[in-house]
């Protein structure tokens, strides 16, 4: 055995920690194989479907949060240039507009030569992911439900208030 292959064999499965801090939120958390940990957690807007994918040939756990919605195909090129603009905004993760029309917030983790998952960096995934969903979904929805642009969704969806009433 090589000293990659016996360091490989000796690396815990990451979402074996994801699946413990998954219960300790009793979160709806299912464990569809070695390889995926799928949980259904309530967001201020709608529930989001989260997944994490633990791939061995990568050494990644792969994050995913599915908003809860189906772009029409009518507002599908529109809902692009929004998700377009929001990715230049961010710093970690982006979104990706599936052919079916669903809206995909996705983020990486490198594990690269046996590297552990540690409970902060899961819990910063998925808040992370739960914030950049929170923070868009208004726009999303202006674009889809009410006809925006993208240029106008963002600008209505991010506005701040200053001041008290």
């Amino acid at each position: 055995m090589t000293a990659i292959a016996a360091t490989h064999h000796k690396t815990k499965n990451p979402l074996d920690r994801v699946e413990r801090l998954a219960e300790t939120k009793a979160w709806n958390v299912d464990r569809t194989n070695d390889h995926e940990v799928v949980m259904l957690v309530g967001g201020g807007w709608a529930d989001l479907n989260l997944s994490f994918t633990w791939r061995d040939d990568l050494e990644s756990l792969h994050f995913a949060c599915v908003l809860d919605l189906k772009v029409p195909e009518k507002r599908r090129d529109e809902v692009a240039k929004l998700l377009a603009t929001i990715n230049s905004q961010l710093v970690h993760g982006h979104y990706d507009l599936w052919s079916d029309g669903s809206i995909v917030f996705r983020y990486a983790l490198v594990l690269a030569g046996g590297a552990r998952v540690n409970d902060a960096q899961c819990e910063a995934i998925i808040a992370l992911g739960l914030q950049t969903t929170q923070t868009y979904y208004p726009a999303i929805q202006f674009v889809i439900w009410a006809g925006h642009s993208a240029d106008e969704a963002l600008k209505s969806a991010l506005l701040e208030t200053m001041g008290e009433a």
